[in-house]
């Protein structure tokens, strides 16, 4: 059975993170808290742009913390999907030292290095969304997000109950493994009813492009039955496919995260559900924990901090609309 929206793990570690919160209004601060002290700064890299609906929200969480412990946050990431310079950057905060590192983590072979470098350096570093398998082992404090694999399984198994057999799962950013372990739970949960899933990659630069390769691959295998995106930005191509198709709302379709054109077809009906991973709380706990941990020597035993996945639908929408729009969800 999937698991409800809320309640992901332990309410035990929600109840640790808000007791070590009051510690933070205890503890050593900086200057602009009116206490002695450097000010502290934080330096965030993630694959994802702040431009970005999904990683605007991060940013947002990361700033609302810092703003409340009186911490420095830069926010930093590459113009577009790209490893190489994803690592230049992490190479140059490591280079600034910072009081504190976070880092989404979408692959640990191609950032291992420059990682292992901040762990030398002795940069406190906890990761976020994409990298949970691979956290500790880089060195990682804690991981803050969803475990990619478990979440796709627990979408396909939502979409074959509502008797989905072959499936598009569609890929907007190849080269992340961490959307690649989405396509894989979700084609394990299918494949245990006697059903399929078909990676279909798209180009986000080329919206045009991409509606067009979805409408080949209806027109290619008839028998589609359902479609999985990865993402807001892999969704809207798709939802425009499926209208000039005339089959929006006739095919059962889910995605991952959300932004207020994802919540507005979950409201319509256009959309079954989509996949929550609170990414307001990735850009927020790590501000927090790394507060904690610079400040007062606390740590968290969890290897991760799962924030997701929950499931938005057409139950608990109007609320979440309302929240997204003031940048928190």
């Amino acid at each position: 059975m999937s698991r409800p929206y809320v309640g992901y793990r332990s309410c035990g570690l929600w109840v640790v993170l808000l007791c070590l919160l009051t510690v933070v209004a205890c503890a050593p601060g900086d200057a602009e808290n009116g206490a002695e002290g450097p000010r502290l700064r934080i330096v965030f890299v993630t694959h994802g742009q702040a431009s970005d609906p999904f990683w605007s929200v991060v940013q947002n969480g990361a700033v609302a913390a810092a703003r409340e412990m009186g911490i420095r946050v830069e926010y930093q990431a590459p113009d577009s999907f790209d490893l190489v310079t994803m690592a230049q950057l992490i190479d140059a905060a490591v280079a600034s030292r910072p009081d504190g590192l976070v880092v989404s983590i979408p692959d640990a072979d191609a950032l291992r290095e420059v990682l292992e470098a901040a762990n030398a350096a002795g940069i406190p570093m906890i990761s976020i969304n994409s990298g949970s398998d691979a956290a500790q082992s880089l060195g990682a404090l804690v991981h803050v997000g969803q475990s990619e694999y478990e979440a796709g399984y627990d979408g396909g198994q939502r979409l074959a109950e509502a008797g989905v057999r072959n499936a598009l799962c569609i890929n907007q950013e190849v080269g992340n493994l961490a959307l690649d372990s989405r396509c894989d739970g979700f084609a394990a949960a299918l494949e245990e009813v006697g059903g399929r899933a078909t990676l279909l990659a798209i180009e986000l630069a080329d919206p045009t492009e991409s509606q067009q390769r979805v409408q080949a691959a209806f027109r290619a295998d008839t028998m589609v039955d359902g479609l999985l995106t990865l993402g807001p930005t892999g969704a809207l191509p798709v939802l425009r496919a499926l209208s000039e198709m005339a089959l929006d709302g006739q095919v059962p379709m889910a995605t991952f995260d959300a932004s207020p054109e994802i919540l507005q077809a979950i409201a319509d009906g256009t959309i079954m559900f989509a996949l929550d991973q609170q990414q307001y709380l990735q850009g927020y706990l790590p501000v927090v924990l790394l507060a904690l941990y610079v400040r007062n020597e606390n740590t968290i035993a969890n290897e991760v901090i799962r924030t997701g996945p929950g499931f938005i639908t057409q139950s608990n929408v109007a609320r979440l609309r309302e929240l997204t729009r003031h940048g928190t969800r």
